[in-house]
């Protein structure tokens, strides 16, 4: 007696970046296939983002991926916190400097505000999932501390002036990809996505909104 092969599930990352993909999908189910926003044929433009939460924007950008494609949607938002600076950058960490700033301007007006201080600061990254009723958020912290001058030239975003309280005193910048992937915010939030199971997300049967009906 033969076993069936295992069932494979169609999902959208809601980016346009296939490299994303290429970084997520080895820490997740082998049952899921992604697809980016552009390969599942996605014609509603930039995504919208303008929650005060971590959790507002990914669930914002699921579910715009989920009803503009109808396929199982998963979405990520992530950012800087540094409390001493009532939260900021936060949830406009990509938008610091300006609604157009490089990674290099948002840096860059971080240095500005810290004026030679060196303050405690915690990056977040949260998944949200969405299929019909069945939503999800999973959330990642790694803690450490922001420095005023920049060290390496590796990584992106603030990652030249992070460096996490896990670490050897490197910045994220000067690790190797490796090294930051181990202890970065994005692979604590993979990390409890990967726990909730096929039934959790709706996948199986048992769900809300069996997803047999979106292949």
């Amino acid at each position: 007696m033969t076993s069936s092969a295992p069932q494979v599930f169609t999902c959208v990352l809601a980016t346009q970046n296939t490299h994303k993909i290429d970084e997520i999908a080895p820490h997740l189910s082998p049952s899921l296939q992604w697809l980016t926003l552009k390969q599942a044929n996605w014609t509603g433009g930039v995504l919208r983002e303008d929650a005060d939460t971590f959790e507002g924007n990914a669930l914002q950008k699921a579910v715009q991926g989920y009803r503009g494609t109808m396929l199982p949607t998963l979405a990520d938002d992530s950012g800087l916190v540094v409390p001493d600076l009532e939260g900021a950058p936060g949830v406009r960490s990509a938008r610091y400097a300006g609604e157009q700033a490089t990674d290099a301007e948002n840096r860059a007006k971080l240095m500005e505000v810290l004026a030679g201080r060196v303050l405690p600061a915690y990056f977040v990254c949260v998944l949200a999932w969405v299929l019909g009723t069945v939503q999800h958020t999973v959330r990642g912290e790694v803690h450490g501390k922001v420095v005023p001058r920049e060290h390496g030239n590796l990584g992106f975003g603030y990652d030249a002036l992070f460096i996490p309280n896990e670490g050897d005193g490197r910045t994220f910048a000067e690790m190797l990809p490796h090294e930051k992937q181990a202890m970065s915010h994005r692979a604590a939030a993979l990390a409890a996505f990967s726990k909730l199971s096929l039934n959790q997300l709706g996948l199986v049967e048992g769900s809300q909104q069996p997803f047999e009906n979106h292949l």
